[in-house]
């Protein structure tokens, strides 16, 4: 039986869903979504610009900015002083205005997020495990989410619009990589997860592909507000990717669009093989243990990887040149702006694999095609369960970003 968690009220945008609809009350919905969402890419704005911004008529933003100041979702901030007329007063999003969490589910590591409609963080739980069951995995969620929640009174309770979760498609893949045993492996084969963890919250649960999450929070948080498209490396257990096209993440027919780990590479041997084999984290993982080392180090700390030796030295060498060749070919389909590199690694270790990349590049054949920079990515380790938490709050307040200005007022 879910819990009470409170009751999602008008902040959720009633629980309508949001059309281009001929009705009034889907115009008005769509609206009041669009100034959410171009406050959110502006930081603030006074009504003067929502009105230029959307074309709206001046009387009707007014009368949406006061119903969403009324609903707790727009604040208002100090008028903007020292100009002819009417001093000119901004608005911003109201962080209490809603919450959401996000579920990060790894093959290594555990995370649950507690995100604000302003897009910060409030709380963050950390779970490493050797690979996990479904009874731990929602143990952790259970109390996980008590944790989370702990801090906010009843009325904000009332205000969490949803779970996102992200995991990979198929958890108990790759066997031989992860080490798991085979009931294990198995138990997740058979689990809808998101049905699962919907029997515990009366929120509506989101799911997502976990690299697709990480690309979503790049563009949302990160260097998707510079960049129009990309393409997505994402250095986890097992590398994941993502593209961006148009300023909106692209998922494909059957939402693997992006999916790098199965980019087809050729092996040190000469043989065909899949990009996951190389430059996964799970191939480092296995370089150190053969070294004698403790690879657990990759999962406890994120700060510091000094303990991983000359494993990571070569990890690095040989994981960046098959992203290289990798990116030449993503490029040579999309020919999009940059491609960009994050994961659950440490800064510097990430700072290095770019360097690493980019040196690779100049051994592999690119003729024919536009150069492209390589850039790292900004959001790290936190990538998928951001992504994850941002699902909830872009489904009940924010329209696709392909339909907004992206240049600054």
């Amino acid at each position: 039986m879910a819990a009470d968690w409170g009751t999602p009220g008008r902040h959720s945008l009633e629980g309508t869903p949001l059309t281009r609809g001929t009705t009034q009350r889907g115009a008005r919905l769509y609206n009041e979504r669009l100034i959410l969402s171009l406050v959110r890419l502006h930081g603030q704005l006074p009504k003067a610009e929502m009105a230029r911004l959307t074309g709206l008529s001046a009387q009707t933003v007014s009368v949406i900015v006061r119903q969403l100041e009324a609903d707790g979702l727009l604040r208002r901030r100090t008028p903007q002083r020292g100009k002819v007329g009417q001093p000119l007063v901004p608005f911003e999003l109201d962080s209490n205005g809603a919450f959401s969490i996000g579920l990060k589910v790894g093959r290594r590591s555990g995370d649950l997020m507690l995100l604000d409609l302003a897009g910060r963080v409030r709380h963050t739980i950390h779970r490493p495990y050797t690979f996990p069951s479904p009874a731990e995995l929602m143990g952790f969620v259970k109390s996980g989410v008590e944790e989370l929640v702990s801090g906010l009174d009843r009325e904000q309770r009332g205000r969490i619009s949803g779970m996102g979760i992200a995991a990979p498609f198929e958890l108990w893949n790759w066997a031989e990589d992860v080490g798991a045993p085979s009931d294990v492996l198995m138990a997740w084969k058979g689990l809808d997860l998101q049905a699962e963890i919907a029997k515990l919250f009366s929120w509506p649960i989101h799911f997502c592909n976990d690299a697709s999450a990480a690309c979503a929070a790049e563009l949302l948080f990160g260097r998707g507000r510079d960049l129009q498209d990309f393409a997505y490396f994402y250095l986890g257990y097992f590398i994941g990717g993502g593209v961006v096209l148009n300023g909106s993440l692209y998922l494909g027919r059957h939402g693997n669009a992006g999916a790098l780990a199965s980019f087809p590479i050729t092996s040190e041997r000469g043989q065909s093989a899949q990009l996951v084999h190389s430059t996964s984290l799970a191939a480092l993982e296995r370089d150190i243990h053969r070294d004698g080392g403790d690879p657990e180090l990759l999962w406890r700390d994120l700060g510091d990887w000094k303990g991983a030796g000359p494993a990571l030295d070569r990890w690095l060498t040989r994981a960046a040149l098959d992203v290289a060749a990798a990116a030449v070919g993503v490029m040579a389909v999309l020919d999009c702006s940059a491609i960009v590199i994050d994961g659950a690694v440490p800064l510097r270790v990430r700072t290095r694999f770019v360097d690493e990349v980019q040196k690779a590049l100049t051994r592999v054949d690119h003729k024919g095609l536009a150069e492209f920079p390589v850039l790292q990515g900004t959001v790290g380790a936190d990538a998928r369960a951001l992504g994850a938490a941002s699902l909830p709050l872009f489904d009940n307040f924010i329209i696709n970003r392909n339909v907004l200005f992206k240049e600054k007022a």
